[in-house]
């Protein structure tokens, strides 16, 4: 079982910046790939970016060039630095733990954290 908590969600000016955080509790955090997804009002749960156990990376196109993920192992955290946001930013973000094998699949969700960028 792991349990994630984000933090680091607010209002913010179109261009700004923000830094969300999740911190990951109760399971080995180094062996879990780790995503940031964003919900919309309205729209489904899209994935925004994805670090795997060994650090490789990937995002979706609308926030390549601005947004930046990244994983602490010692403090078993996964950022997410977001530059030049947009209006079309503002989402709630979910922080997602996901491990897979041919036998087995887990994934855990934190709570979420409500992003706005407006002027």
């Amino acid at each position: 079982q792991v349990q994630l908590v984000e933090s680091g969600g607010g209002l913010v000016q179109p261009g700004g910046s923000l830094r969300l955080s999740c911190v990951a509790s109760g399971s080995i955090f180094s062996i879990y790939a780790m995503g940031w997804y964003r919900q919309a009002p309205g729209k489904q749960r899209d994935l925004v970016a994805r670090i795997t156990s060994g650090g490789s990376t990937n995002y979706a196109d609308s926030v390549k060039g601005r947004f930046t993920i990244s994983r602490d192992n010692i403090k078993n955290t996964v950022y997410l630095q977001m530059n030049s946001l947009k209006p079309e930013d503002t989402a709630v973000y979910y922080c997602n733990a996901h491990r897979s094998s041919i036998v087995y699949e887990y994934e855990y969700w934190g709570q979420g954290t409500q992003v706005t960028v407006s002027s």
